[in-house]
């Protein structure tokens, strides 16, 4: 249902925080400041290292140039991005901090439609999509921190990652001439786990936030350190960068076989 709807607020140590009082519209089933009064949501703060882990891991991986010297893209810089925007969020309930995860989030699936949209396209097309984009998501941005409804966020991303995916059925079944047949195979493989793995995820953040009552009774029942395991809404920032990660290594490997095919 998303986090529209659902709100928790006014737990016991909510303002005893070092960023009290929240006052963010979205604030979720973790109990506010339960663990230490730096962090709002000690979990969901902690679990968002998982995209900076995931970003970092491609700026100074394999075929980086040493640790001086940072490989970058703009699909890794806005995993960056949305790792330590939300971080402060969570770690802070402040609604301008809200505004700065939720846009992140708009743009890590924007980097990656538009990092499918221009493979097998020639330069004037790739200009003018890069152009649409450019020109969409600050007007987008504006408009839903004007209004501050998050269905309109929600249904952004959704439509975002309904035009991945048929981009991708597109790119796999369709192209012509196609892509190598064993490496459209593995690449449609690898593309939908990394959909199952994000569909999993949101399954997971939607229980967290229509069941939240159960789950807290069973997390003061089982106590610390075992209960962090049901902050649903972390394995939601977990699950995310890994089919983030995913995805974009399908879209740079697509890229690069398309510059293979202009050499040869």
């Amino acid at each position: 249902m998303g986090h529209h709807n659902r709100h928790f607020a006014g737990d016991r140590y909510a303002l005893h925080g070092v960023w009290s009082p929240p006052n963010s519209t979205a604030n979720f089933c973790e109990e506010d400041y339960a663990v230490t009064r730096y962090l709002a949501e000690f979990i969901n703060a902690l679990t968002n290292l998982a995209y900076v882990y995931f970003a970092l891991r491609y700026m100074y991986g394999p075929g980086n140039l040493g640790l001086s010297t940072l490989r970058a893209d703009f699909m890794s810089l806005s995993l960056l991005v949305l790792g330590i925007s939300s971080f402060l969020f969570h770690a802070s309930l402040r609604q301008t901090l809200q505004f700065a995860d939720e846009l992140s989030m708009l743009g890590l699936a924007w980097s990656l439609l538009q990092g499918t949209l221009t493979v097998r396209n020639s330069p004037n097309i790739s200009n003018y999509i890069n152009i649409c984009l450019a020109i969409v998501f600050p007007l987008f941005s504006v408009f839903y921190v004007w209004t501050g409804k998050i269905i309109y966020h929600a249904t952004a991303f959704a439509a975002i990652i309904f035009l991945i995916v048929l981009r991708g059925h597109y790119l796999f079944h369709w192209l012509r001439p196609p892509f190598p047949k064993v490496k459209r195979a593995r690449w449609r493989s690898r593309g939908l786990n990394a959909l199952i793995t994000l569909l999993v995820g949101y399954l997971l953040w939607n229980i967290d936030l229509e069941y939240c009552a159960e789950l807290r009774k069973i997390r003061h029942r089982i106590g610390i350190p075992w209960s962090w395991l049901l902050e649903l809404h972390g394995w939601w920032h977990i699950l995310t960068a890994i089919s983030a990660s995913q995805f974009m290594d399908i879209v740079r490997e697509l890229k690069e076989e398309v510059s293979n095919e202009k050499v040869e």
